[in-house]
């Protein structure tokens, strides 16, 4: 129940142009409210107001380090706009019992159509062939490596939670085979798909695509590194729409340069937004990356912005929302 005649929520963020569907989601529950925004560096609003905050409400690119949440003296929670949660010591909000959650799977369809775009334009970069037609080529001289089937394809996906079942569901009705990985899943199962869970080491051996889904945590930073590339298949591209620092750019830089993977298409990196000097992931021809895109949709920015404001209600109100990760 509430206790303030006047809840301070505290928005930190650089993303949205406005938040007027959080401003009416949070006035239509508490009329007198009150509402404070910030950016990433908002270490004189955390003196000034910040400390007093009742929720707080920040993307997932705030940095909410262990001398931020010692500040707070009121805070009932952290509602994060994503999935992603590495950038908040969210050991140290447990302690001073603060929820903090993420928001899950509210952007599965759009990641599932970035993973099929990627293995569909490995297959047929439309936008190399038309450049093949000013170098004088058509028809089969225009290919410079004649691909296979999709469905003659095998998919590796690393960690089978809810995005990462939702890509396998979306890549079978394709016809590509798929096999998974996840830690949870004893290796020689096989679920009601039809898809077959093996170990890390047996599935970066036998795909041709290999798709991250798993969250970025101490077991698996750098999960991907020399020792996994040099398993690989040459044809293999690796596609990574989970956390940057989860892939060992340096390694996969040096396994491309060296072909002893085909390619790989990130929408994340390890150091995002990419800043100043050179950014040697950005300059590999073979390495594709787009800006962190893959999950943008009007309906999951519509859902994204609805569930976050709903759990920083829910936390104020003392509900523990299914979304907590702490």
């Amino acid at each position: 129940m509430m206790t303030e005649n006047r809840p301070l929520f505290w928005i930190i963020d650089e993303e949205w142009p406005d938040y007027k569907l959080e401003e009416q989601i949070i006035y239509d529950e508490f009329p007198t409210a009150e509402i404070k925004y910030s950016s990433y560096d908002y270490v004189n609003d955390l003196k000034s107001f910040g400390k007093n905050a009742s929720v707080i409400i920040a993307q997932v690119y705030a940095d909410l380090p262990k001398k931020t949440i010692i500040n707070l003296n009121k805070c009932r929670g952290i509602a994060l706009f994503g999935g992603g949660y590495d950038r908040v010591d969210i050991v140290e909000a447990a302690k001073k019992e603060i929820p903090v959650t993420n928001v899950k799977n509210y952007c599965k369809e759009d990641i599932a159509e970035y993973v099929i775009n990627a293995i569909l334009f490995s297959a047929k970069p439309l936008n190399e062939f038309v450049k093949s037609i000013f170098d004088g080529k058509w028809g089969f001289p225009s290919i410079n490596v004649l691909p296979h089937r999709i469905d003659e394809q095998i998919l590796l996906i690393i960690g089978y939670g809810r995005i990462g079942s939702y890509v396998a569901e979306k890549a079978l009705n394709m016809g590509i085979k798929v096999v998974a990985y996840d830690p949870k899943i004893e290796p020689g199962n096989q679920n009601s798909m039809g898809i077959d869970f093996v170990s890390l080491k047996e599935g970066l051996k036998i795909a041709d695509f290999i798709s991250i889904h798993c969250n970025l945590v101490k077991e698996t930073e750098n999960l991907i590194s020399k020792t996994e590339f040099c398993l690989m298949k040459k044809n293999c591209i690796l596609i990574n729409t989970a956390r940057g620092k989860i892939v060992n750019e340096q390694n996969l830089i040096e396994a491309v340069k060296s072909k002893k993977i085909r390619g790989a298409i990130l929408d994340v990196i390890a150091n995002e937004p990419p800043l100043g000097k050179p950014i040697p992931i950005l300059e590999e021809k073979n390495i594709i990356v787009t800006p962190h895109i893959s999950y943008l949709s009007v309906e999951s920015i519509d859902e994204l912005k609805r569930r976050a404001t709903k759990n920083a209600i829910d936390m104020y109100n003392g509900k523990i929302p299914d979304d907590v990760v702490n």
